[in-house]
């Protein structure tokens, strides 16, 4: 009997005796370890000449084979073993009551999100998303942003390395330019995601998040630009008429620009949205400017069109009557189980979240 055959017929027969899970595992290592004796056989190999190779390599690949199907059947043999054991000695009581549940809730934030997303989606927009580190081209320069621009200073921008070349973005405006770069107009695009600005009081958060939208097309104009945000507003707020106002402002990345405000009133303490005498600023808009075209390569001669940016942090609070934008960060149980909402019980308005 050869080497290999003995070697074989003896920890065969180890495996057969009642053995410890420790002796099995010692079985392995003094046979496939890295000096194991079969490993050492394999090595033999190279040496062997090539009449005696063949069969060599067979009893031993056969040897192989043949003692590790002993032992992956022991090591099952003993987990069964050990589960019997268990199910012998353990024993469950039904009669005991249930294990408290406690449902999770879909977060404010999340919910505006998939609201927003939805409501733009049926009127042809498509999500877009981009990282939350930029580069300073992105968020800035592309942005038609001039270096002097305050935006860009240290107290405002959280940046990532000396050179200032990487950030934290500042706004979601970088998917607009991401979204360009890759494709051909026209475009017509939201991106929802979280930015982030050196600020923290009642109303601002180092991180928050917001919804860029752009649409760029052939003679698009700031009708377009109203429509849609009249549109949007009534869905979003659920509510009939919108009194709405265009103000002047300035932005580097449109021209003209505006701020828009809607309608309100105070009524029990609360704010009541449509009409009313007292205005409150929702977001910022205007038509993409020129500059921001070229920059990403569409023709301005045959293309414009416009872009917004609002907070969903800051709707989310108007729409569900939460006065701290900080409790959307202290993952507070009781907060969320104030202010989340159930999977199932979604608002009226929801249509179902389309990507």
């Amino acid at each position: 009997m050869s080497d290999i055959l003995k070697l074989k017929e003896e920890y065969l027969k180890k495996l057969s005796e009642n053995i410890s899970l420790e002796n099995i595992n010692q079985i392995k290592s003094e046979l496939f370890g890295k000096n194991g004796k079969i490993t050492n056989e394999f090595k033999k190999i190279s040496n062997i000449s090539a009449d005696e190779k063949k069969k060599f390599a067979s009893e031993v690949n056969s040897a192989k084979d043949e003692i590790q199907t002993a032992i992956e059947k022991k090591i099952k043999d003993f987990e069964i073993e050990q589960i019997n054991s268990k199910l012998q000695s353990e024993k469950v009581d039904v009669t005991l009551p249930e294990r408290s549940f406690v449902q999770g809730k879909i977060h404010p934030v999340s919910q505006v999100i998939d609201e927003i997303s939805s409501i733009f989606s049926e009127i042809g927009f498509s999500v877009e998303e981009g990282p939350d580190v930029e580069n300073e081209y992105n968020n800035f320069t592309a942005l038609n942003t001039p270096d002097n621009h305050p935006a860009r200073d240290m107290h405002d921008t959280f940046y990532l390395d000396h050179k200032k070349e990487f950030l934290l973005r500042t706004h979601t405006s970088p998917v607009q330019v991401r979204t360009m770069l890759k494709g051909k107009p026209p475009f017509k695009i939201i991106a929802p995601g979280r930015t982030y600005r050196s600020d923290s009081d009642q109303t601002h958060a180092p991180m928050f998040h917001q919804v860029e939208g752009l649409h760029i097309d052939k003679n698009i104009n700031m009708g377009h630009l109203k429509g849609c945000l009249n549109h949007f507003i009534k869905e979003f707020f659920e509510v009939e008429k919108i009194k709405m106002r265009f103000r002047p402002s300035h932005f580097p990345f449109t021209e003209p620009s505006a701020e828009v405000d809607i309608g309100y009133e105070l009524k029990d303490g609360k704010i009541i949205i449509g009409e009313g005498d007292k205005w409150l600023e929702i977001l910022g808009c205007g038509m993409v400017h020129p500059n921001v075209l070229k920059n990403v390569k569409v023709n301005t001669s045959k293309y414009q069109g416009y872009a917004f940016g609002i907070g969903i942090d800051r709707l989310a609070m108007l729409k569900y009557g939460i006065n701290d934008l900080r409790a959307f960060f202290d993952t507070d149980y009781r907060w969320i189980s104030h202010f989340g909402f159930d999977p199932l019980d979604v608002p009226s308005n929801y249509r179902g979240l389309s990507r």
